[in-house]
């Protein structure tokens, strides 16, 4: 059975919510590589919520691969529901393109730095 955290019904100081949510942001921001960022989510999320958080920038990468619903839902195991609602959210919501803009951007060095390696025949 899979336990998920509740939030208290009891009230919290109105800052500190907001204060917490901004020394998050300040901390993605400030990941300077995927070591990093590992090491960080894996401490922050439960294996099972990195997972589902993985997945869905998977559904968002495929849909903006052109894949269909039915692709998507059978090879990463996702509802056809939970593809519907994450390609809205892609429509309509900015930190979704921020993410793929920046695969994108990534994928394109990895190409040409492999294109460059080879043309120069540099060895990693």
């Amino acid at each position: 059975m899979i336990k998920v955290m509740q939030l208290s019904k009891r009230k919290v100081i109105s800052k500190t919510p907001n204060q917490f949510f901004n020394f998050l942001y300040q901390l993605v921001a400030d990941i300077r590589n995927p070591r990093e960022a590992e090491s960080l989510l894996k401490d922050l999320l439960k294996p099972v919520e990195l997972k589902m958080v993985a997945r869905r920038l998977a559904v968002v990468y495929w849909l903006d691969q052109n894949r269909s619903y039915n692709e998507i839902k059978k090879g990463l195991s996702v509802s056809t529901a939970t593809v519907a609602t994450l390609a809205k959210q892609l429509k309509e919501k900015k930190g979704f393109a921020i993410a793929l803009e920046k695969i994108k951007a990534e994928e394109w060095a990895g190409r040409w730095a492999q294109k460059i390696s080879h043309k120069f025949k540099i060895r990693p």
